[in-house]
């Protein structure tokens, strides 16, 4: 766990990458929280001095679970994204936690000399209404992580041409992964409460603990992170907000649609004068730059005029551009991995995706029809 700390610390101060800072923390107050276990099991819990070091000193941060898990979610899907003063408001239970281990050691070793604030028979950092308080607070910031996500999966559709590669099968494991953590750690408070939780049986729930951070440490690493990813909840009602399904497509009222022909000129001419739709990590934004205006009204103008979300209206035009480049003689002997790169697309699944969604069969069909 240790060398997962380093290594993610490492790349996030020198590639300036918050998302890894984030994990990094997480890791090493991950390792802090198997610390006792392990040192139970060596048997310092029963021996002086380690006894009165280990009673003293607070391992178990599990208040800052949630909001480090949570704000690694939100760094992962905005490449900008900073933590503001509101965000470190997230943060002083756990601090509050210090404080109130520093008031005991203060107290009781240096004023009273004696235990008093704490029992001096169990660890204080296993005391059930710390651990409740913690373990309500990682459900709390799952919740909140499962809500972000599914915003974020909804406004991709809105804002990025390679929605498929943006919606990370890393992001949806990592919330599983999340799910699971939760559920472990509540139930070990819940088994607690009927059943008397040695050393040898909590190996169990720390060992499976163990797993599922060092699992969730490897994943985030070898995930490749999207550099244009830019999600703010905040616009994400200003893409579908003011839309209505008709006939299974979003539009506008007709009445509203006459100032978007203007727009849709200037958008029609990127498309078919320029091709930029072979820019594999095309964003709504970008092209909303390219012709003077902002993503909310662009993606207003997609919706309203051609009835389709941002990523289905750039997938439709690579789809026609693949089956250009296919009819092209020196294109028939490419594999069609190459004709999907060349036409924009950033991965096959994508591609065959996309490409059924337009002509209602695989490259392979149309191919070989």
């Amino acid at each position: 766990m240790i060398n997962k700390l380093i290594l993610f610390l490492k790349r996030g101060i020198t590639q300036e990458r918050l998302a890894d800072r984030l994990l990094g923390t997480f890791c090493f107050l991950s390792a802090l929280f198997i610390f006792p276990w392990m040192s139970g099991f060596a048997g310092w819990y029963d021996t002086q001095p380690y006894r009165e070091f280990l009673f003293y000193t607070p391992f178990i941060h599990a208040l800052f679970f949630g909001p480090l898990l949570y704000f690694y979610l939100k760094s992962l899907t905005n490449a900008h994204y900073r933590l503001t003063s509101k965000d470190w408001l997230h943060f002083p239970p756990g601090f509050l936690y210090l404080l109130w281990c520093l008031l005991v050691v203060i107290t009781d070793k240096l004023l009273i000399g004696n235990y008093y604030l704490m029992n001096g028979k169990t660890d204080p950092d296993f005391d059930a209404w710390y651990g409740w308080t913690w373990g309500l607070s990682i459900l709390i910031y799952l919740v909140l992580a499962i809500r972000y996500h599914r915003q974020y999966i909804i406004s991709s559709d809105f804002e990025f041409s390679f929605a498929d590669a943006a919606s990370f099968k890393w992001l949806r494991n990592f919330l599983y992964a999340f799910a699971l953590l939760t559920i472990l750690l509540l139930s070990e408070h819940i088994l607690s409460a009927f059943i008397e939780l040695f050393y040898v049986r909590a190996w169990y729930y720390f060992f499976a603990f163990a797993v599922v951070t060092y699992y969730m440490s490897i994943s985030a690493y070898s995930a490749n992170p999207i550099i244009k990813l830019n999600f703010e909840p905040r616009l994400l009602n200003s893409y579908i907000q003011p839309l209505k399904p008709v006939a299974g497509k979003i539009v506008l009222p007709p009445e509203d649609q006459s100032w978007m022909e203007g727009w849709k000129v200037k958008v029609d001419e990127l498309m078919a004068a320029q091709k930029i739709y072979l820019e594999p990590e095309l964003t709504l934004t970008d092209l909303a730059k390219k012709i003077g205006t902002n993503a909310s009204l662009l993606s207003k103008v997609i919706n309203g005029v051609y009835g389709k979300n941002f990523n289905d209206y750039v997938n439709e035009f690579r789809v026609k551009e693949a089956i250009r480049l296919l009819k092209t003689p020196p294109y028939q002997n490419f594999n069609l991995l190459a004709v999907a790169y060349d036409a924009g697309f950033n991965s096959k699944s994508t591609f065959n995706r996309a490409f059924k969604k337009v002509t209602g069969r695989s490259p392979k069909d149309y191919m070989v029809n």
